[in-house]
């Protein structure tokens, strides 16, 4: 198995266009079966109007096809707490997802933040 249940992933889903909404998922696999897994988690979006990610307060579930170009998946840490997590732009002015206690995932992996 690719991804075992109790791993903690944070998902980018990818832009078609423009104007798509910008949506990222940090959450706990309850279940993974091939290379789709089931995860319970938080939903952060890009709010434009406020140029500033936003958690959803409810957690949510989702599934993910792992193997599904439209998705960036990376592992976080099972010590971090999902309920943690927040959007910060980091000393080097790149977005990071963080909790605050030492995790801490660069997205803009190409670049720094404009």
């Amino acid at each position: 198995m690719l991804v075992n249940v109790g791993e903690k992933l944070h998902v980018l889903t990818r832009r078609l266009f423009e104007s798509d909404v910008r949506r990222h998922f940090a959450g706990e696999v309850k279940a993974a079966e091939s290379l789709a897994v089931r995860l319970e988690g938080y939903l952060f979006v890009f709010d434009a109007a406020k140029n500033a990610w936003v958690k959803r307060p409810e957690k949510r579930t989702r599934i993910v096809g792992l193997a599904d170009s439209g998705h960036v998946v990376k592992v976080i840490p099972s010590g971090v707490n999902l309920d943690e997590l927040e959007y910060r732009i980091s000393p080097d002015k790149h977005l990071v997802v963080t909790d605050g206690r030492g995790f801490s995932l660069d997205i803009n992996e190409f670049g720094a933040h404009r």
